[in-house]
């Protein structure tokens, strides 16, 4: 009888070493990116052991365990997964459906099943994180899609979440003036005026889940629709020192140079769009510490749906050119620059364009994807454990042909995905 029992238990040991073997996946590109600097490395593969990276190197200096599972990606450069620091899944393009109409007609219900299939796209199209920066109107629904993510219910990305975003009372959108006075009308983010509401605002947003606060310090309103400075610099500094105190990052939206200047003062991490900044609130937040998530393709976005551009046949819009300017000021002071597109006013799975406009507009390839990688897990606070390719971080990894340090746009199309060492895509 013992003897049965000691059989068993050595058969049981048996198969728990050929799981834990399967769970064992060596990928073999013709190069790796590690995101360390801009250049690559012929002949490495990667071995990754359940979610994590635990050799990174020369096949030769790699012990493989023995069964394990053997990717091969011929033709291919292997690099970190990429990180989109400002998306709205719960949008889609305004040449489809215009915001407001999204906003006011779209119900609940149907925002999040879109939002969790936009999910999935932005997966496939290699990049493994984002940080969504407000539901516009859809309450905290980005709180359960992250759950969902995060239980494996759908594929998607790692999600740093900001739930409602943080406004001043009447001054975000559906902009009121244009309703009916006895309608109730739905906003787009949550209302605030005054530094005790702003903290019991920031306060509620952070107990429903979110990862990041995001307040708008300015906006376009007023009777000619200006663009409007909104939130105070100490309301700003109210709702920052709440999310600090917690452990919480700020992102601001900061369109216009006074915006901006008051988001920096108020302490904020992060300045999203910036295309009116100057010189010196450049430097100013050069000196502060305060990343810049220039959101190009945003611009490019709006452009195309309002100011007639059309790619390769108009001249820039006078937007676009202003953002190409600020872009120019930004690095020019030595500004923390991340990659942040603003997805969702365009289509999802095409964050590639943010890199490939900050190629254009002066970035080599290898700083562009850097900008999407490291530099971004940095902002994140989460470089040791996403961002780059090394031993203990997890195995978020993407695989295109040809070499995107040479030739950024081989970006557009993704072979291979991997997240958390699960394969979401193999070519």
């Amino acid at each position: 009888m013992i003897y049965r029992l000691l059989q068993s238990c050595f058969i049981a040991g048996l198969l728990c070493c050929a799981i834990a073997q399967a769970d064992t996946t060596l990928l073999r590109p013709d190069r790796v990116w590690t995101g360390a600097d801009e250049s690559t490395h012929a002949g490495w593969v990667v071995l990754v052991e359940n979610d994590r990276i635990t050799a990174v190197g020369a096949q030769t200096a790699i012990t493989v365990p023995a069964g394990s599972k053997v990717i091969d990606l011929p033709g291919m450069t292997l690099l970190p997964g990429l990180i989109d620091l400002h998306s709205h899944l719960f949008l889609h393009p305004y040449n489809e459906t215009l915001w407001n109409d999204q906003v006011l007609k779209e119900p609940l219900p149907y925002r999040t099943l879109a939002a969790g299939r936009r999910a999935r796209e932005t997966l496939l199209s290699g990049f493994t994180t984002l940080r969504d920066l407000g539901t516009e109107g859809a309450g905290n629904a980005d709180v359960s899609l992250k759950r969902a993510i995060d239980e494996g219910m759908i594929p998607g990305p790692r999600l740093f979440v900001s739930t409602r975003a943080i406004v001043a009372t009447g001054t975000y959108g559906p902009a009121r003036r244009n309703y009916t006075s006895d309608a109730d009308i739905p906003q787009g983010a949550q209302e605030t005026s005054g530094v005790d509401d702003a903290m019991k605002v920031a306060r509620q947003q952070i107990a429903a889940g979110a990862d990041w606060v995001k307040v708008y310090a300015d906006y376009h309103g007023g009777p000619t629709g200006a663009l409007t400075p909104t939130l105070t610099e100490n309301e700003i500094r109210a709702i920052v020192d709440i999310a600090h105190a917690t452990g919480h990052k700020v992102a601001a939206h900061a369109a216009s140079d006074e915006g901006m200047r008051r988001a920096v003062l108020g302490g904020v991490d992060s300045i999203e769009h910036g295309y009116n900044g100057s010189a010196a609130t450049f430097e100013m937040m050069a000196k502060r510490g305060v990343a810049f998530l220039p959101t190009l393709t945003a611009e490019e976005a709006y452009s195309t749906y309002f100011d007639h551009y059309v790619a390769g046949k108009t001249p820039p819009s006078a937007g676009m050119v202003q953002a190409a300017h600020a872009f120019a000021l930004a690095r020019k002071a030595g500004v923390t620059i991340g990659c942040g597109s603003d997805v969702g006013v365009f289509a999802h799975g095409t964050s590639y364009r943010e890199l490939e406009w900050m190629a254009k507009l002066g970035m080599r390839p290898g700083e562009a994807l850097m900008a999407a990688t490291a530099v971004a897990a940095r902002i994140l606070d989460r470089q040791n454990d996403f961002g780059r390719i090394a031993v203990g971080l997890y195995a978020d990894l993407i695989a295109v042909s040809g070499d995107p340090t040479v030739n950024l746009e081989t970006i557009e199309h993704v072979k291979f995905v991997m997240k958390n060492g699960v394969t979401y895509l193999t070519p």
